[in-house]
């Protein structure tokens, strides 16, 4: 995604951007929010595009204080690609730019989905009680504010089974001109391991080892027949693999990915071509992996191309409140 400052002749893309993602409310007018921010001289809207089309946007000024971020949107066909996660992290760097310690942003009750994407990317709740007054005539809107514990809804699935019979027959795939290093991580704290899994999986409903019993996890993570590598970029984690050998003669590969800032660099095919190898260092029978449709939709396609062959799919429901 390439991302930009706002120009006129996005209005009308902007306006109906924010109008798909439900962020217009009939007490403010965009128009006139977007001629304040331009002409404010302590604001920028900055939009985002792929393809050459206008899919996403993030609204950030400051106070003389703190900074704040409005309007952040991302088109629904554009999202699960990081986009609004890019959007973010240009705001902040308008906004360090510019000596600005803090970033605020305001979230309506409701949108529970907004409190969690922040949630995942560093933003904290925090004690403080927000009042406004309307200044321009307009009455005053009430509006209405569900339970904090509204669960977020359940999703559907398709997850696809694929293997390998074979070790690879072509040579490796090489290493990305960057300064990379490989490390196994043996016996893991349960605190690094969710530290990974989150940042690798967050975007993509990873949930389940996030809401296992610590000694559950530990004992998996520190088997000694399950082998967790990590990929550093810049000595930077960037993404890592985890291979299960404990239900021989087969390999799993149980997880697989890249911290989102890294994906698009070239490292997906060099990293997943290192642990299939790595895989069948062993002499298994197999090597096997499952995907599923909120992975990144790249995940399935890298798989075939490196390899595996799909052999089952199923039907399944997520539950990202448990």
């Amino acid at each position: 995604m390439n991302i930009r400052p706002f120009r006129p002749e996005d209005e009308a893309a902007v306006v109906g951007l924010w109008r798909s993602c439900d962020l217009l409310r009939r007490w403010n007018d965009p128009h006139k929010d977007i001629a304040l921010c331009r002409h404010s001289g302590h604001g920028e809207l900055l939009v985002g595009e792929a393809d050459r089309e206008l899919v996403a946007s993030v609204m950030v000024g400051h106070d003389g204080h703190r900074g704040w971020l409005y309007y952040l949107a991302v088109a629904p066909e554009s999202r699960r690609q990081g986009f609004g996660r890019e959007l973010v992290e240009a705001a902040e760097r308008w906004l360090t730019d510019r000596d600005v310690p803090k970033a605020e942003l305001m979230i309506r009750r409701e949108n529970t989905a907004a409190t969690e994407f922040y949630r995942r990317i560093g933003y904290r709740q925090e004690s403080r009680t927000v009042m406004g007054r309307r200044l321009d005539g307009v009455p005053q809107p009430v509006e209405h504010n569900p339970a904090e514990t509204r669960r977020l809804p359940l999703i559907d699935t398709t997850i696809t089974y694929l293997e390998m019979s074979a070790p690879p027959d072509t040579p490796p795939i090489p290493a990305p001109p960057m300064k990379l290093a490989l490390l196994r991580v043996e016996k893991p704290s349960a605190r690094f391991y969710l530290y990974l899994y989150d940042a690798v999986g967050s975007e993509w409903t990873w949930v389940n080892r996030k809401h296992m019993p610590e000694e559950e996890l530990g004992a998996i993570i520190r088997d000694e027949l399950v082998e967790i590598y990590v990929l550093y970029v810049g000595g930077v984690p960037a993404g890592y693999a985890e291979l299960d050998r404990r239900k021989e003669p087969d390999v799993e590969l149980a997880y697989f990915g890249l911290v989102p800032g890294f994906i698009g660099r070239g490292l997906g095919r060099y990293f997943l071509d290192w642990a299939i190898r790595q895989a069948w260092s062993s002499g298994p029978a197999r090597v096997w992996v499952n995907t599923c449709t909120e992975d990144h939709p790249r995940a399935l396609p890298l798989y075939q191309r490196l390899g595996f062959r799909v052999f089952a799919r199923e039907t399944a429901t997520l539950d990202p409140n448990v």
